[in-house]
């Protein structure tokens, strides 16, 4: 049976789509910061979110947020494609909040210039909601680059970096 439309107290479709929607909640987490956690068994292959927030070109990116002067990485950048970037940071969604583990539950998935956030497993409710950043490797990037972008998720298999693994 259809929601109930939060202005109309109408059942309809609208008001589904907003109940359906609500698959995780955001608290305090263990790996950093604020996480997402599941408030229902989420299945493998469920789209969990969209990535959004404004859409920049790279150069734009690149200017918002210099690595090398940040004394802790910290943006919510995501490439979607050769020509966009989103920053979350600016009208961003609650999908800013997932944080990185090197064993996640999902995957990033782009199609058509969005970004979502996609189940690659089962995932019961209370567990946090992660997937590998895989941060792109620059050519001249040392050990230096990969203690600035640290990993705090403890999976058995750590990289001990939210980089890609090397090739």
């Amino acid at each position: 049976m259809p929601a109930l439309h939060a202005r109309t107290g109408r059942r309809g479709a609208a008001g589904a789509r907003r109940q359906r929607r609500r698959l995780f909640a955001l608290r305090g987490s263990p790996l950093h910061g604020r996480g997402a956690f599941a408030l229902v068994p989420i299945r493998k292959g469920t789209r969990v979110v969209e990535y959004e927030g404004e859409r920049i070109g790279h150069a734009e990116a690149d200017a918002r947020y210099d690595d090398a002067a940040m004394e802790h990485h910290h943006t919510f950048l995501m490439v979607v494609n050769r020509t966009w970037v989103i920053d979350a940071a600016v009208g961003g969604n609650e999908a800013r909040f997932i944080n990185h583990s090197c064993d996640p539950n999902c995957e990033i998935v782009t199609e058509r210039g969005r970004a979502f956030i996609d189940a690659i497993r089962d995932i019961a409710p209370g567990e946090e909601i992660t997937y590998d950043y895989a941060y792109e490797r620059e050519e001249g990037d040392d050990e230096h680059a990969e203690t600035r972008y640290p990993c705090r998720c403890g999976a058995p298999g750590c990289r001990r970096t939210i980089l890609a693994p090397p090739d």
